[in-house]
């Protein structure tokens, strides 16, 4: 398997009342930063309503960041598939496909917020029956077929991509995934890939992880798909600084506005917290096992723990939030490549043990270095003495 990769998913979640111009231009300057970090990904959410997540088009913000970057890849986090045409889906990504040079992933879901679906008159239970049936469509244009379906809200006749792919492995896709087996199900069904965005925050996201896969294994088997682990990405909160004092007084700044969201505003009880004050946030968050706000040690045990439970995975992407200012946060994400990534990629135990080996052989190797400076030393008067003589 592959070195694990590291990325943000990007929902986002600004304060509501603050100058959206400016929190989406920060949002594109934080993706090119993550480049510059060596981050791996960076996804983009779909949200129409309740005034947290302004992203309403994923793909207009890989479109932008695709011109502001050259190696990270871009992925929708997730386009909510049952609110589109499948077939302009489908266009879109291809298009898409061929702007990033072939660095699109495809992350598609149900859509998570009622309130975006009643605009159109969809409820939750329509959404999650229009993803089997989107998403089927999808994967079949994407591979180059020709397509005529009818599902509730479209109907398509002998429809077809004018494009292919720009890579010869085509577009990835991945299936978003809470706490039931509905997203590995179809992911199964397909043979795509996973992201479980419920990895750490839903109740039962953390037991369900291993679950997950042996859904998605189970659906593979069945269907004669093969499935990779390495396109299995999980996504979870996480805060760090140099300390733990630290970083509880950088979250003080945006924490609550976070929580407020998720009790008061959004109607997604799947991502339900609990805490009345900072420091019951805090210590949500850290002892019920949802993320880390502390120290880059913890978070490499948060990374350990999920990796465990779940048997191993591709990528593990950090919950953007506005926890802590903006000049914070890119600290959090610099701390994280720093002194996370190495012990999931190989690096880490290479320079440990090169410092290990040379502290062993100081004292030889010092002992020989001053011998050196004794021996030039003589050689050098034995020099003088002979040309006096």
């Amino acid at each position: 398997m592959s070195k694990l990769r590291f990325g943000y998913f990007i929902a986002p979640f600004h304060t509501p009342g603050e100058n959206p111009t400016a929190a989406l231009e920060r949002d594109l300057k934080f993706v090119e930063h993550l480049e510059e970090l060596g981050y791996d990904e960076a996804w983009f959410g779909e949200h129409h309503s309740a005034g947290s997540e302004i992203i309403s088009s994923p793909e207009i913000m890989i479109a932008a960041a695709s011109q502001r970057t050259s190696r990270i890849r871009l992925g929708t986090g997730v386009l909510s598939l049952s609110y589109h045409n499948p077939l302009w889906a489908a266009d879109r990504i291809m298009m898409l496909d061929h702007i990033t040079r072939g660095r699109v992933i495809f992350g598609v879901g149900p859509g998570s917020l009622p309130t975006d679906s009643a605009m159109i008159g969809l409820d939750p239970t329509d959404t999650r029956e229009l993803l089997q049936e989107n998403l089927d469509i999808v994967v079949r244009l994407l591979r180059g077929e020709t397509v005529s379906a009818k599902t509730r809200t479209h109907e398509l006749f002998d429809a077809r991509l004018q494009l292919a792919p720009f890579s010869d492995g085509g577009v990835d896709i991945a299936v978003a995934a809470l706490a039931s087996p509905t997203g590995p199900r179809l992911a199964g069904m397909h043979g795509l890939g996973l992201l479980s965005i419920g990895a750490t925050l839903t109740a039962d996201g953390f037991n369900a992880l291993a679950h997950h896969w042996n859904v998605l294994e189970e659906r593979a088997a069945a269907t004669g798909n093969t499935v990779d682990r390495s396109k299995w990405s999980l996504a979870g909160p996480f805060h760090i600084a140099e300390t733990q004092e630290e970083a509880y007084r950088q979250v003080e700044y945006g924490i609550q506005g976070w929580f407020e969201y998720f009790q008061h505003v959004a109607a997604f009880p799947q991502m339900a917290v609990q805490g009345g004050n900072i420091k019951e946030m805090i210590d949500f968050i850290n002892e019920a096992g949802i993320g880390v706000i502390g120290t880059p040690e913890q978070a490499r045990a948060q990374v350990q723990r999920l990796w465990d439970q779940s048997g191993g995975f591709g990528s593990m992407l950090m919950m953007s939030h506005d926890w802590a200012n903006p000049q914070d946060s890119r600290r959090s994400a610099e701390l994280f490549a720093q002194r996370v990534f190495p012990h999931f990629q190989g690096q880490a135990n290479a320079t440990l043990q090169a410092a290990e080996l040379a502290k062993k052989g100081r004292a030889v190797h010092t002992q020989s270095q001053l011998d050196a400076v004794a021996h030039m030393t003589q050689k050098y008067q034995d020099e003088l003495a002979a040309k006096s003589s």
